[in-house]
């Protein structure tokens, strides 16, 4: 997203791509504009790679500081460690400088920071409420991305739905929604769409629940989980797709309905059975 604001453009999440960084020069040159910023919603690599090359001060709420700015964080938080080179699709080794930390609630360019965290620790929305739209980034997903990798990305599941519970307000008083991986919706396709993100979160843990009435690692879980959810695995989307299941894991341990044990390695089994 591009915000126009004081004469100057300011980007919202420049990406990735190789020639992306000359895409979005080249768009600002055509409309006149400088670009004064630029600003990220979280610092997932595929946000941010591009960001050195387009010459302008990057901002980043501070939860995402450490983990836009170093090459092995980004790895840490997507993989759980130091990736394999080459083996997650926007891995890249560079640094991304931050010029500037903010808070959620900040006013900063025109635009609101809004707390949409789940996704990742910091993930921030933004609000341009001269235009009416919210740009959302990763703290919801089309419904073809869901369908294609079966369990949203996410580290924290409640916070996740409650971030879309937030959305739902903004899109009951009219706003625009723009995510990063989908189309822009408002109204009733929002309601729609955001509905179904939270009945996807729902439908994984219940559908732990069953698969763990049979104790299993959390690799036979992910796996089991693609299938059910009708998704072609890859090493590399089972990969990801740990993460978000530990943090279902955490969730349903901490609510006294998962246990942990050891056969042949780390299992998991419903509490009590």
């Amino acid at each position: 997203m591009i915000k126009v604001y004081d004469g100057k453009a300011v980007i919202v999440d420049p990406g990735q791509g190789s020639g992306r960084h000359k895409d979005l020069k080249r768009e600002m040159r055509k409309l006149s504009l400088e670009i004064h910023a630029q600003l990220t919603t979280h610092g997932h690599a595929d946000h941010v790679k591009v960001a050195p090359k387009i010459e302008a001060p990057l901002f980043a709420h501070r939860f995402e500081f450490s983990i836009v700015e170093s090459p092995l964080n980004r790895e840490i938080l997507t993989f759980g460690s130091k990736a394999p080179r080459g083996f997650l699709v926007s891995q890249f080794e560079g640094e991304v400088k931050v010029h500037g930390i903010f808070e959620w609630n900040d006013v900063i360019f025109g635009l609101k920071a809004i707390k949409l965290n789940g996704h990742s620790p910091g993930m921030t929305g933004f609000l341009d409420e001269e235009n009416a739209v919210i740009y959302a980034g990763d703290s919801f997903f089309g419904e073809r991305v869901l369908q294609a990798v079966g369990i949203p990305y996410l580290v924290e599941p409640e916070l996740f739905k409650d971030s879309i519970k937030q959305l739902q307000y903004y899109v009951d008083e009219g706003l625009l929604l723009i995510p990063s991986h989908g189309k822009a919706v408002k109204g009733e396709e929002a309601r729609k769409l955001l509905d179904f993100n939270i009945k996807r979160i729902e439908e994984t843990e219940r559908r732990i629940l069953e698969l763990l009435k049979k104790p299993m690692s959390l690799d036979e879980l992910a796996y089991r989980l693609s299938k059910y959810f009708n998704v072609s695995p890859t090493p590399q989307m089972l990969a990801l797709n740990l993460v978000p299941l530990r943090a279902f894991m955490a969730k349903l341990y901490n609510e006294g309905k998962v246990e942990a044990f050891l056969d042949n390695g780390l299992k998991w089994k419903i509490r009590g059975d």
